[in-house]
């Protein structure tokens, strides 16, 4: 089921299963993806990474995840584009902004208990019901009904990271994270974002550690290094190019940063990669 607007809005939903999973792997510009996984062992490579989803568990993805399927029951998919609903414009209304979406490295999932799940279960009838509708109010009711899934959905989030109480210092977590995401090329040590934010690179530690979260300074080296990861893996770029393209003086520096969570020099990994997919081939 889809909706298309007259200025370009998009809203897709859609039962996914094996037969039609392609979907996933369809670029749509400036869309955002919501995946609800209605089976359990469903197996997806996301960024080059093998992970494994179960029943009524719900993931956030942006046009910028590269998605590969290994193995899929059934999933319930919704993706709709900025002109149909813009997080970023609408932020004070549905605070997912550097949490389910655009929050550095982070792949959000979320897990429904027995309550929440009936909540969902009834968002996702009134969509169903919705799409079928053919009137001047189509658009608005899908767009309330969005942001109550995405609200919904950044409140256990919230919840399940064990974010600040305090709204003030959750939207500081959230800020953070955007800006690693937008800056982490440019921009590589806690004390640059802490002046962006106003805040002492103390404070920000401080935060993370008591929310149990890995340090701010990880998360942009978590960035840094999925995105080392897509060039290696999804591009032509040489190591060179990438060095440059991430903010590292030399190739030595870059080779360095990724031994060090990887455990192979940059050319290995990109090697391992593409001996991956002739052997898959």
């Amino acid at each position: 089921m889809k909706f298309t607007g007259t200025t370009n809005e998009y809203l897709h939903l859609e039962e996914i299963t094996s037969n039609n999973c392609k979907i996933l792997k369809e670029v749509v510009e400036s869309s955002l993806t919501v995946l609800w996984f209605q089976s359990n062992q469903n197996e997806l490579k996301i960024d080059g990474i093998k992970y494994s989803f179960d029943k009524n568990q719900i993931l956030y993805l942006t046009e910028f995840h590269k998605i590969e399927v290994l193995s899929i029951g059934e999933i319930r998919f919704l993706r709709f584009n900025r002109p149909f609903y813009c997080i970023l414009d609408h932020d004070v209304e549905v605070s997912c902004k550097g949490a389910l979406f655009f929050g550095a490295s982070r792949l959000p999932l979320i897990t429904l208990d027995t309550k929440e799940l009936e909540k969902f279960e009834t968002l996702w009838r009134m969509f169903e019901i919705e799409m079928d509708a053919n009137d001047s109010l189509q658009i608005d009711m899908l767009q309330m009904m969005l942001k109550r899934y995405l609200i919904l959905g950044t409140r256990i989030y919230k919840q399940q990271e064990k974010y600040p109480k305090d709204e003030s210092l959750s939207d500081l977590v959230r800020e953070f994270n955007f800006l690693v995401e937008a800056h982490f090329k440019e921009k590589h040590t806690v004390a640059e974002y802490a002046e962006l934010l106003h805040k002492s690179p103390k404070t920000l530690a401080n935060i993370f550690s008591k929310m149990g979260a890995k340090s701010p300074l990880r998360f942009i080296h978590d960035r840094k290094l999925l995105e080392a990861r897509r060039l290696l893996i999804y591009t032509d770029y040489s190591i060179k190019e990438i060095t440059f393209e991430l903010g590292f003086s030399d190739i030595q520096s870059f080779s360095r940063f990724f031994k060090k969570y990887e455990t192979v020099s940059p050319s290995e990994f990109k090697e391992k990669h593409l001996l991956g997919k002739i052997a898959n081939s």
